[in-house]
């Protein structure tokens, strides 16, 4: 008889919960699990006995893991045969597999307590910067290249083994994974930003024709300070330049602000001087405090008013505080309910 899989719709909100957590508690200590086993599996070599030709074949092909499941799983089983502390911290939740790839191939016999104690509970992220810490790159020097474009359709591009990680690549299989991509593909993020060292990082993007002729401008413009065209330095001001623009115009971070009579209350609108009065007091960031803690976001802030402009609320400091989009909508649906005719969306400023 199949097991059935409970009905979580039938859940009250806090037996939800709870239910999440501690199926995600169970849910670390059977990796915690699978990655030891694993490791000795890979040990013993038993693989080959099933008719795989390596430990990635059997991840794949028996266990029906992806290839990018089985990376980080044979990498954190390797990693935890020679640093057995590594396993706890996976099964508590302090370290997750990503982490353990990206410092495994770092750590010594002198280090490899002091970087998986820096390394808990940390966001990838977080890691990379511990890893660029330890092993410092190079600063890349600045360049601009043109990209090449193919003229093929795209079912006849030839194709290329995806990068393989260092640990992998002596696994005979990994070079039969179908996960090819044709040449010159765009990569779906946007932007690569990834630390070489403590204070320094490397940024890739692709730009386009106009943004690239902006630039060669801005360089000839900016030769009698920037004499060699440095992209790196152009970037900066730029970014500086832009920084202070949306200070401006987002939450009025002025130089010298003007005096103006204060008119909190008086309407929806929020006065300059008050917004720079809550930008200040809620630090840039959300000031939604749920039950395990304050909101970290910083990104689509808006303006909130606790006490609904409404229902009688005030536009001035005391009932005014910095809200992520989510936020905002969540609390207006507590404040108002969740029907449609009655729930009364506030004017937003997103920024």
């Amino acid at each position: 008889m199949k097991n059935e899989i409970p009905n979580e719709a039938l859940l009250s909100d806090a037996e939800l919960l709870n239910e999440v957590k501690r199926l995600t508690a169970i849910e670390r200590q059977a990796t915690a699990r699978l990655i030891a086993a694993l490791g000795e599996l890979d040990s013993r070599r038993l693989y080959l006995g099933e008719g795989c030709s390596s430990l990635f074949a059997y991840c794949t092909q028996i266990l029906h893991l992806s290839e990018h499941a089985a990376y980080l799983r044979i990498e954190a089983a390797r990693a935890a045969r020679k640093w057995p502390s590594i396993l706890p911290l996976l099964a508590d939740g302090a370290l997750h597999l990503t982490a353990i790839g990206l410092i495994a191939p770092h750590l010594t016999v002198a280090n490899h307590e002091r970087v998986l104690t820096a390394a808990r509970h940390k966001s990838k992220r977080e890691v990379e910067d511990i890893v660029a810490a330890l092993r410092p790159l190079a600063t890349v020097p600045s360049s601009v290249r043109k990209l090449p474009q193919s003229t093929l359709p795209a079912a006849s591009v030839e194709t290329r083994p995806p990068r393989v990680p260092t640990e992998l690549r002596a696994l005979p299989a990994a070079a039969d994974v179908d996960t090819t991509q044709p040449v010159g593909e765009t990569r779906k993020d946007p932007a690569g930003i990834k630390p070489l060292a403590p204070e320094r990082y490397k940024v890739q993007f692709t730009m386009s024709r106009e943004m690239n002729q902006k630039l060669r401008e801005a360089q000839n413009l900016l030769r009698h300070r920037i004499p060699d065209g440095d992209v790196a330095a152009i970037f900066e001001r730029a970014l500086t330049l832009l920084l202070g623009e949306l200070q401006k115009t987002k939450h009025a971070l002025v130089h010298c602000p003007r005096l103006t009579a204060r008119s909190e209350g008086a309407g929806r609108h929020i006065p300059a001087s008050v917004k720079r009065a809550i930008w200040e007091r809620d630090g840039g960031q959300c000031a939604f405090v749920g039950a395990v803690g304050r909101c970290t976001e910083r990104g689509f802030l808006e303006y909130h008013h606790r006490i609904p402009f409404s229902d009688g609320g005030a536009t001035h400091t005391d009932n005014l505080e910095l809200r992520c989009r989510a936020h905002n909508a969540y609390e207006a649906e507590r404040w108002f309910g969740v029907r449609e005719e009655d729930l009364m969306r506030e004017a937003r400023e997103v920024f």
